[in-house]
């Protein structure tokens, strides 16, 4: 009976670890590629920050892959494995692209524009073309939530300037912001 408790154990141990799942404030999602080594620091990254992912209501598909450039389409995210090979400098970057996740999954119109304006974003997310990252407001956005929930010394979207794109909003009034749209 004991070794058959003990298998069952195990099994269902071995069946969690291998499905790459995680859950409370670390946010819901699955990965698809990359080494044991980058998927932590995928985690690390999402722990680190104060932020509740988990208010994000889908399994987000994270992909590690050689991509270039990181970039995160509604319930999945694309990382580029030699960023994540940089450690903890990659982490502001994941916590850029799961950010996106917030605003898919979260925000309506009506709060796209009330942000776009508080933000100082000239459009939301890439409807018009022509305007640098910066000056879209859903990269503010995610640069500055980044910033407000993990504001550390080492964090690579560490302000540099009052006109950085992570500085679109003070951190306090920024969590403040967030508390009111989605009871962050």
């Amino acid at each position: 009976m004991a070794r058959a408790i003990k298998t069952a154990l195990v099994t269902a141990v071995a069946a969690l670890a291998l499905t790459g799942q995680a859950q409370a404030a670390g946010g819901n999602y699955v990965f698809d590629g990359g080494s044991a080594k980058q998927r932590t620091q995928v985690r690390s990254a999402l722990n680190a920050s104060s932020f509740n992912w988990s208010l994000v209501p889908a399994q987000i598909k994270i992909h590690i892959a050689p991509v270039g450039q990181s970039y995160a389409t509604r319930g999945e995210i694309w990382l580029d494995a030699k960023l994540l090979n940089a450690g903890r400098f990659s982490w502001a970057m994941v916590q850029d692209e799961y950010s996106h996740q917030v605003d898919f999954y979260l925000f309506d119109a009506a709060t796209r524009t009330r942000l776009n304006a508080l933000l100082g974003g000239k459009d939301w997310c890439y409807g018009v073309s022509g305007f640098m990252h910066h000056e879209y407001g859903c990269e503010r956005f995610a640069s500055t939530l980044v910033w407000s929930y993990w504001p550390a010394r080492d964090n690579a979207y560490k302000p540099l300037s009052k006109s950085s794109e992570s500085a679109a909003m003070s951190p306090a009034k920024f969590r403040a912001l967030m508390t009111q749209v989605v009871g962050a």
